[in-house]
């Protein structure tokens, strides 16, 4: 499917807005950005990534001290994976809660467990 870098931007703010407002304020020193493909040494079919250090692996001083951690959503493989918006704005969603669930410390494992895989 096909969509403009905006609207895509878009959804994913939507996604960042419907995160629960006791939730968004545990999350420490993130920042969310959009690519249109992931890294060379990903798989081209990578739908997100967080870079960073989980918080439960971080000392209290740490954050201080550290760039942002990053979470990354690519746009072309998520356009690639839908096959219209509804499913690309669903999945969007899911993609930006996975990847901030790892900001937490949660693994692969546990969330496919909970349906965010």
């Amino acid at each position: 499917m096909q969509m403009e870098r905006d609207a895509f931007e878009a959804l994913v703010d939507r996604a960042l807005d419907q995160i629960p407002d006791a939730l968004a304020a545990l999350v420490r020193n993130v920042v969310v950005l959009v690519e249109d493909e992931p890294p060379e040494d990903e798989p081209d079919d990578l739908l997100g990534l967080y870079d960073g250090i989980a918080l439960t692996e971080r000392n209290d001083m740490e954050g201080y001290f550290r760039t942002p951690d990053r979470i990354f959503v690519f746009r072309n493989p998520l356009l690639d994976y839908c096959d219209d918006e509804a499913q690309l704005e669903e999945e969007v969603r899911i993609t930006v809660v996975h990847e901030i669930a790892h900001h937490f410390g949660i693994d692969d494992d546990r969330l496919h467990d909970l349906g965010y895989a």
